[in-house]
């Protein structure tokens, strides 16, 4: 006779011996470490959010398996899923692009809850030491880099506009300044508006790169935004750091 305690339902394995705890909880594990290190970054995606995402994804796996066994299509969902999921945690700030390395670790999160999720227990472990190693591992690596890069461009000059216009044409200077700045041999780098204060007033700031120190490019580029007659004033400075 069955021991009812140690069934659920229609299931013929005893819920002790069936596969999918130790999966889901294997994948619980990894997601929490993986989920720690970025907690501990302060990224927005921490503890909870890749515990979730690995979670889920091995949970789906698992049903996919047990209900269709061999189907690849829930993998493809997950992957996908986990694709909208990672596009929500990239911001756009100006001209920068951020939480990029986030929604990687979120879509490698996911591929270890597969891994697990599948009966890959070995592999979804691999997959969580790889992903942590490059987490921590390449982040000195790729600031070295940076400061290579930055020493080689150490020549290149970086000069500051500012220029102060109505509330309701932000949008049209940010697009004429752009436009002014790309047909001429500068790179931007950065793009922001910000109102000014108890003011219908926005100042927008724009830093771009130079390859020489050309002034007369700067004035140009002045000029041509004085002729907006919603330029309520315009002026450029030369500065030695995207920081300052």
């Amino acid at each position: 006779m069955r021991d009812p305690w140690l069934y659920w339902w229609t299931d013929s394995v005893p819920l002790l011996h069936q596969s999918t705890f130790p999966r889901l909880l294997l994948a619980l594990c990894l997601g929490a470490i993986i989920g720690a290190e970025r907690q501990w970054r302060q990224r927005a995606a921490g503890l909870r959010t890749n515990t979730l995402v690995c979670f889920g994804a091995a949970a789906f796996v698992d049903l996919g398996s047990t209900v269709a066994p061999g189907s690849t299509q829930i993998i493809a969902y997950v992957v996908s899923g986990v694709g909208f999921l990672g596009a929500g945690a990239i911001m756009k700030d100006g001209g920068n692009v951020r939480g990029l390395n986030t929604a990687a670790t979120l879509w490698c999160s996911a591929a270890v809850g597969a891994c697990a999720g599948a009966g890959e227990m070995l592999d979804a472990c691999f997959v969580t030491a790889m992903l942590i190693g490059i987490n921590i591992a390449m982040r000195p690596l790729s600031r070295s880099i940076d400061r290579r890069s930055l020493a080689a461009l150490d020549t290149h000059v970086l000069y500051r506009l500012r220029l102060l216009c109505p509330a309701e044409h932000q949008v049209d200077a940010e697009f004429q300044l752009t436009r002014a700045i790309a047909a001429r041999s500068l790179a931007l780098r950065d793009l922001r508006a910000e109102p000014v204060d108890e003011t219908d007033t926005f100042i927008v700031q724009a830093l771009v790169e130079s390859s020489t120190r050309d002034p007369l490019l700067l004035n140009k580029v002045a000029d041509e935004m004085r002729a907006f007659p919603w330029i309520n004033s315009i002026d450029w400075t030369e500065t030695e750091s995207e920081t300052e």
